[in-house]
């Protein structure tokens, strides 16, 4: 009979209260689980042997029993406007992508949570893809790890935003715990919550939830009425009515200098009328937000438009008339197929120019 060795664990993908434990088990001092946290976080070294505080035959004993599954095989597409898609392949094959977005001064990381989408958001590319699977925390956090190994010398990473493939609160535990890795000050990356925006497509029953995390909130609206939002977003108002997530929102404590972020994707002729704006000022009058209008970004396929110019700050101004503190986010990367809503495919469309393709194999 063929004697199979178990699997050498992930360090990468052990919580801090998982390190400590299995420090423990070696019989080391409890302090050595804070020194490879760091090790693996602050430094993102792929090798036990630079972590060079440690003894040499602990390091030979996790080089002999353990891994650090950081993903080594990446594409690279730069934008005309300097915007970066990474496109990761993962252990099991599978591809998922993250963008990195210049804007003045913020360097804003938009981050993916699935492979693929639960939901179908008919604006979306990645919900064409269907639900792959979820990603595990130390897959999110590689994103993050993988955009600092790729920032020239004097850049930093300003935002972090749990905007890109897939939806965050269908995968909140592990979502959950990359947010810890990321704002954890004494091992982890020492990002402020303040500084990371989790959003929704509308998945009520769990925004409770994000709370504990103390991060910024965004609710992916893009709709009035049911009737449209069963549209444009079938499985997400299956789920819950528009009255059933903004009453889920109202009642989400907000600290005396936040608010929410509702976001509306703008569709040519579908929910860009007057008649929308109007609506839509009702049905957040009664809540401390700000609203990102995002002019819908096309894709292969798809058989919506984006509205012209003269829509967009139509509907802007009656935001505004109605004393709603509106913003127009500015698509960026289109080109490589990096903006909002348009992740989950390789190639960058017809007529497009990638840049900067790298292969990086570390």
């Amino acid at each position: 009979m063929i004697q199979h060795s178990p699997a050498r664990p992930n360090l990468l993908a052990l919580t801090q209260s998982g390190m400590a434990a299995y420090v423990a088990s070696l019989g080391w001092p409890a302090y050595r689980a804070s020194q490879i946290l760091r090790w693996l976080y602050q430094e993102r070294v792929r090798t036990f042997a630079a972590m060079s505080n440690l003894p040499q035959k602990d390091r030979d004993y996790l080089a002999a029993h353990c891994t650090i599954e950081r993903t080594s095989h990446i594409q690279i597409f730069s934008s005309q406007d300097g915007t970066k898609k990474f496109v990761l392949t993962l252990a099991d094959g599978n591809q998922v992508e993250c963008v990195l977005i210049p804007d003045e001064e913020r360097l804003t990381l938009c981050l993916s949570t699935q492979v693929g989408c639960t939901l179908d958001c008919g604006f979306c590319l990645t919900g064409t893809l269907g639900l792959r699977r979820n990603l595990r925390a130390h897959e999110i956090v590689d994103q993050v790890l993988l955009a600092q190994d790729h920032l020239q010398a004097r850049e930093r990473l300003t935002n972090l935003v749990f905007m890109g493939m897939g939806e965050p609160l269908a995968n909140l535990d592990a979502v959950a715990d990359a947010v810890t890795c990321l704002t954890d000050h004494t091992w982890g990356l020492g990002i402020s919550a303040r500084r990371i925006t989790i959003s929704t497509a509308g998945l009520a029953s769990r925004i409770k939830d994000v709370a504990p995390l103390k991060v910024n909130l965004a609710i992916s609206l893009n709709a009035t009425t049911d009737d449209l939002r069963q549209q444009i977003m079938p499985a997400a108002n299956r789920l819950h009515s528009i009255q059933a997530l903004l009453a889920a929102c109202r009642a989400y404590p907000l600290g005396d200098r936040d608010r929410l972020t509702f976001e509306y994707v703008l569709l040519a002729e579908v929910n860009d009328r007057a008649e929308d704006a109007t609506r839509l000022v009702k049905l957040l009058r009664d809540l401390r937000c700000k609203v990102n209008l995002i002019a819908f970004n096309p894709f292969p396929g798809s058989a919506y438009r984006r509205p012209s110019d003269v829509a967009i700050e139509a509907f802007q101004a009656i935001l505004r008339r109605g004393r709603l503190d509106v913003y127009l986010r500015r698509s960026r990367g289109r080109d490589v197929l990096g903006a909002c809503g348009q992740l989950g495919r390789l190639e960058t469309g017809e007529g497009a120019v990638a840049l900067t393709q790298i292969q990086a194999r570390c």
